[in-house]
């Protein structure tokens, strides 16, 4: 490395707000990457505590490092700067560069720092670190507004959701227009079980079943059926449109949900382990008075048996199984900046008359946060003769919405004494 572009990668300014004559009109900084982009990344549970909707708020914690991300769709220079105000000093690291600014201001200013450098297609990432002599409200990262309106993705709204992160699914095809019963597997890969993970093995048009990770404390089997009934407030489902409960297993709570859809619910607090091949099965029985039954089983290796998790009825309702997919969600935003994968398995589908059918292909698809590009990091693929699902992180793996995907057929069905299930 020559000795100037050394110097260059270590050379540290001093920004002092209102005090110095700007060396870049600011008023060009006319595109705000927001903080809903920022997560504190040597600590994610504390990104709550620091990042909220309007930015980075009372921000004095000196071992902090807070982290916004944004994607770019090819090489680029981009000039950006940040809106600020406090009375401190703190350092921006980018492109192998690390700069200090200087807050002397009571009211939000534009502050230029320089231009960041995208290599190549993918995810970039600017630092705020090692904050002293104060604390600083940091509104938002802003840049200059690029000819080419596509080149620069980031989360633009929705903050809950974007934080979150990206949703992805695995869509099945159903053979007949009677399957009765799903079958799944899951088996998470070491050290991909990361809080706030939500690997979904059965869902179908009414409603999902699989496994959480919900703390570092308790993970959960979950079992929900929504209400024909549209509403996010359980409250408000009229008596005749309730999902009523059959029954449940050992140690099964059950109860309503609501905010994202309303209905029954039930889970069951299980030390459930990654590297551990679980079983998922369930039923989908419609009845001759409108009212179809919901009935799901969890299958564990360690006492080789299955378990009900519960049976719920739903009113108007007449099907089988009908739009089945597996999912992977992560449901805590501060955590949206981790990523994990899932790995789903043998895959299988019982018709009413008692014929198996083998399902080996699925469609990638993804939620609408990924489908307006506020984030990139999802793909989907096979591994291992099944398939798996990833999220969040901001990696730079991706797959295309609506890719097919095949896995390896095993033809082997699974091997149940339906008469032996609760």
């Amino acid at each position: 490395m020559k000795l100037l572009q050394f110097f260059s990668l270590v050379f540290t300014i001093s920004i002092i707000s209102c005090t110095q004559k700007p060396s870049y009109d600011v008023s060009q900084l006319n595109t705000e990457i927001t903080t809903g982009n920022s997560w504190v990344i040597n600590d994610v549970s504390k990104s709550s505590e620091v990042i909220a909707e309007n930015g980075i708020n009372n921000w004095d914690a000196v071992n902090d490092t807070i982290r916004t991300y944004f994607y770019t769709e090819k090489e680029a220079t981009i000039p950006f700067g940040i809106i600020a105000k406090g009375t401190s000093k703190f350092n921006i690291s980018y492109n192998n560069k690390t700069k200090s600014v200087t807050l002397e201001n009571s009211k939000f200013d534009t502050i230029y720092i320089g231009n960041y450098i995208s290599e190549s297609k993918g995810y970039n990432h600017i630092d705020f670190h090692g904050i002293t002599n104060g604390n600083a409200d940091i509104k938002s990262i802003v840049i200059q507004k690029p000819e080419d309106s596509t080149l620069v993705k980031y989360i633009k709204d929705d903050f809950y959701f974007g934080r979150r992160g990206p949703s992805t699914h695995l869509v099945f095809e159903t053979p007949t227009d009677d399957i009765e019963w799903f079958y799944n597997e899951i088996e998470i890969d070491k050290n991909q079980d990361v809080i706030g993970s939500y690997f979904m093995a059965n869902g179908f048009g009414e409603g999902y079943f699989g496994i959480q990770v919900n703390s570092e404390t308790e993970r959960r089997i979950l079992f929900s059926i929504w209400s024909p009934f549209k509403t996010d407030d359980p409250n408000s489902i009229p008596d005749d449109q309730k999902i009523k409960l059959l029954k449940k297993g050992d140690d099964v709570t059950t109860g309503e949900f609501g905010n994202e859809g309303s209905g029954g619910q039930s889970y069951k607090v299980f030390n459930w382990k990654a590297e551990t091949r679980y079983g998922f099965l369930t039923r989908v029985k419609p009845n001759n008075d409108n009212t179809t039954d919901y009935t799901s089983y969890f299958f564990d290796p360690n006492t080789n048996k299955w378990h009900l998790i519960a049976s719920f009825r739903r009113p108007k309702t007449t099907t089988y199984v009908t739009r089945p997919y597996s999912f992977l969600e992560n449901f805590i935003p501060n955590t949206g900046a981790l990523s994990r994968r899932g790995g789903f398995y043998n895959q299988w589908m019982r018709d009413a008359k008692g014929q198996w059918y083998e399902i080996t292909e699925a469609k990638f698809s993804a939620d609408a946060t990924a489908r307006k590009d506020a984030r990139l990091d999802y793909s989907g693929g096979t591994k291992n003769d099944g398939f798996y699902l990833m999220n969040c992180g901001f990696t730079n793996d991706h797959t295309t919405i609506g890719k097919m995907l095949s896995r390896t057929k095993t033809g082997v069905p699974p091997t149940i004494n339906f008469n032996d299930l609760e």
